[in-house]
């Protein structure tokens, strides 16, 4: 297989979002925690893990460019609330769609921010991948219409999370970057938890801190992906995550499917491999385009 097909960037995301779908997993295991103490749990952890590992770098926690990693926190703080509270209160099947509209509108947003020109046929491989997503988990029209709306919200403030990590570049260490998450979403949660704290019990623990740990990673490896590639490239990699979602469901509960749910795999995979092959031809093209024109020595 050519290599590359798997850059850096297309690794980073391809375990971002296993460790996502890892967390996803845990979150349904405490319905009874509301989901913004979950966030409290998760932040608490992901700010010291951050912090300990900068200072063990000798990086500045604080970075320079305040206003969007400012930015970046709020708007990922307010997708990961929106999104625990939908996947608590409608299907997960329901839910994981509705969360993988965010590469859809990352791109869309990408050309107004970073200024990322997408071509036609790029639109035609993210449609290919929805379609499987809707193949495989159809859409529950029995969840209730608030909690749907909300879970478009949260894919709508991932896209705009994930460009300001595009706009922020190398310029800030991709640990300061996901350090300013927890920052912002710290007090957030921890007003909310104080008025409405539920009591975690036995297993609940290591859960909650399983879900920081797990979120900590998928953040860490998601901003070094889109550090290292263009948005439109990696961002279509986020529907990997029902491949495992679906594989997690099988070695775990012994769930089976139906010949539609393999069909619609097939359109998620074959909508990835050509969006970064498409994507890989014309970076190609752009790099022999530019040594063409560098004068002979």
């Amino acid at each position: 297989m050519n290599s590359t097909m798997f850059s850096k960037g297309v690794r980073y995301m391809l375990l971002s979002t296993l460790f996502f779908s890892l967390m996803n997993v845990c979150v349904k295991l405490v319905p009874h925690i509301p989901a913004i103490e979950i966030i409290l749990f998760r932040s608490v952890v992901s700010l010291v893990m951050s912090f300990v590992v900068l200072r063990m770098k000798r990086v500045s926690v604080w970075g320079s460019n305040y206003g969007l990693l400012i930015a970046r926190g709020a708007a990922g703080a307010m997708a990961l609330m929106l999104f625990f509270t939908t996947l608590q209160n409608i299907p997960l099947a329901t839910a994981a769609t509705l969360q993988y509209l965010s590469p859809i509108f990352t791109t869309i947003m990408g050309i107004f921010i970073v200024k990322e020109k997408v071509m036609s046929w790029q639109w035609v491989f993210f449609a290919v991948s929805f379609a499987g997503i809707l193949v495989i988990e159809g859409f529950d029209t029995s969840a209730d219409s608030f909690y749907v709306w909300l879970g478009v919200m949260s894919a709508v403030f991932s896209g705009l999370a994930y460009n300001f990590i595009r706009r922020l570049n190398t310029r800030e260490h991709p640990l300061v970057i996901v350090f300013y998450f927890p920052l912002v979403a710290l007090p957030i949660s921890g007003v909310y938890s104080i008025f409405n704290w539920v009591q975690p019990e036995g297993w609940d623990w290591g859960i909650l801190l399983l879900v920081g740990v797990l979120t900590q990673l998928g953040q860490y490896y998601m901003t070094m992906s889109y550090q290292a590639e263009e948005i439109s490239k990696v961002a279509n990699l986020n529907f990997i995550g029902i491949i495992y979602a679906l594989s997690l469901g099988f070695i775990l509960f012994d769930e089976h499917f139906e010949l539609a749910t393999y069909v619609g795999m097939g359109l998620v995979l074959v909508g990835v491999v050509l969006n970064v092959r498409y994507k890989n031809r014309l970076s190609q093209r752009e790099i022999a385009a530019h040594e063409t024109k560098l004068p002979k020595v």
